[in-house]
């Protein structure tokens, strides 16, 4: 199946925000956002409550609530912004829920193979997709049984973060969207989620953590800090703006 066409090695890949405007009922949330994004960075977005972090993640993804009124999201050189969420998916975008929906009848096993074959175009034998499934789940130090569960479905906040991260290795997706997967954690969880996280730091993968506070950034360390404020971003830098933020606040001079 291709999956990606025009595409040529992994460690270029790249997604262009390019002047992103969006709307939600008629309301601007999204006042020009421009950011370049390539395989191998993991850039932190931060922000107060309402500044369009979480809006900012759901566009890229395609949900369908939010209007882009002007700008591109490309990826790889090809214009994805009408596309749907299916079909970002299999040229190489996650989404990491910040609330993470329960889905009764469907175990984690079953939902995750059948993603696994959508994002694919393959169709891997139950017992290969087992193996490697439990071998992401013992990096999450995830008891085996919660592949029997029903997703999400009984889960603690903690449990359901674990479980969007064991999707994202499942997938292996090259622009990995983290919509503040650090949140609700306690320090053990958010140790743990963090190694997941670390561990798909790769030179072909892309990653976009999306967050409120720097303790995730002290074990999931940045190349780039970006500070959302208003519906644009106001600032960026390295992974020093954390420690200044943490120190005077989101209430940072606006670049010139």
């Amino acid at each position: 199946m291709a999956m990606i066409q025009k595409m040529t090695t992994m460690t270029q890949r790249r997604m262009d925000i390019n002047d992103l405007h969006v709307e939600i009922n008629g309301k601007e949330i999204l006042k020009g956002i421009s950011l370049a994004v390539c395989a191998g960075e993991v850039h932190a977005i931060m922000g107060p409550n309402g500044s369009g972090k979480s809006t900012l993640a759901s566009t890229l993804m395609g949900h369908p609530k939010y209007n882009v009124t002007s700008g591109k999201i490309v990826v790889d050189g090809e214009d994805i912004t009408k596309l749907p969420p299916n079909e970002r998916a299999k040229r190489g975008l996650f989404l990491s829920f910040q609330y993470p929906s329960e889905i009764s009848g469907v175990t984690v096993s079953n939902f995750l193979r059948t993603a696994y074959n959508a994002v694919t175009g393959k169709k891997i034998p139950v017992v290969d997709f087992h193996k490697m499934l439990k071998e992401k789940m013992a990096q999450l130090k995830m008891d085996s049984s919660f592949s029997k569960r029903y997703l999400n479905e009984g889960f603690s906040g903690g449990e359901k973060k674990r479980t969007e991260i064991l999707q994202m290795m499942v997938l292996q997706p090259a622009f990995a969207i983290l919509d503040e997967t650090d949140s609700g954690l306690d320090v053990d969880a958010l140790r743990i989620v963090a190694q997941g996280i670390n561990a798909m730091r790769l030179p072909g993968r892309a990653i976009v953590l999306i967050t409120h506070y720097r303790r995730i950034l002290d074990y999931v360390v940045p190349d780039k800090i970006h500070i959302l404020q208003d519906g644009k971003i106001i600032r960026s830098g390295g992974k020093e703006l954390a420690a200044e933020i943490e120190e005077r606040g989101y209430e940072l001079p606006v670049e010139a």
